[in-house]
């Protein structure tokens, strides 16, 4: 029991702190819809059973002891992180009413921004294999740590889609879609300065 209290307090804060999948839904939930922003979360909890499993096949310890593949994880990741972030910052201004019709997104799309985001994220890889490997005893049932990763990713998928609904709430979208141009850009901007961040810290290893 001990164990589990462990995952779940360390899994939840890890799910709080903010990071490119915060900023990402945050972004897709305000400026396109409540499903953009709920499909996104969902293809973040598919990213995190990416590196769940990886781990439990011991692919993680692979990572950990293959520093070129590690780097090329983070490096792949901040590229995309810069991708996104310059996409959003090129964004043309918006001159359509506010309770126009966001712009379209379709499901596939935000599942697939999800996924990526985290399955790129060099962060939930470093949590998820730290977890397993410094928390979860080696004794530990395989059936017990699938559960583990399971609850992490709906952990993460819980909170992401509590995110997205507190974005796409009327009130909260109606206050700040007059600024929408902006909010694009402070959320590219964010994407661009984790891109950096990412690779500058690989540099000074």
């Amino acid at each position: 029991m001990s164990e589990w209290i462990a995952v779940i307090t360390i899994t939840l804060l890890a799910c709080i702190s903010p990071g490119p999948d915060f900023a990402m839904v945050c972004r897709n939930g305000l400026l396109l819809s409540r499903r953009a922003g709920v499909l996104t979360a969902v293809g973040i909890g598919l990213g995190v059973l990416v590196h769940v499993s990886y781990t439990l096949l011991g692919l993680g310890w692979v990572l950990q002891q293959t520093p070129w593949l590690f780097t090329a994880l983070k490096l792949a990741g901040a590229a995309y992180l810069i991708y996104l972030g310059i996409k959003m910052l090129r964004a043309q201004p918006d001159d359509q009413p506010l309770d126009a019709a966001p712009p379209a997104l379709s499901d596939l799309a935000a599942l697939r921004t999800g996924f990526l985001t985290n399955a790129l994220n060099p962060k939930t890889s470093i949590f998820i294999v730290s977890l397993f490997m410094g928390v979860v005893r080696p004794d530990t049932g395989l059936t017990t740590q699938i559960a583990y990763g399971l609850f992490i990713a709906g952990a993460h998928v819980a909170w992401f889609s509590l995110v997205a609904l507190c974005f796409s709430a009327g009130s909260v979208r109606e206050r700040l879609m007059a600024a929408r141009q902006w909010i694009d850009r402070a959320f590219g901007g964010l994407l661009v300065s984790f891109g950096v961040l990412l690779t500058l810290a690989q540099r000074s290893r």
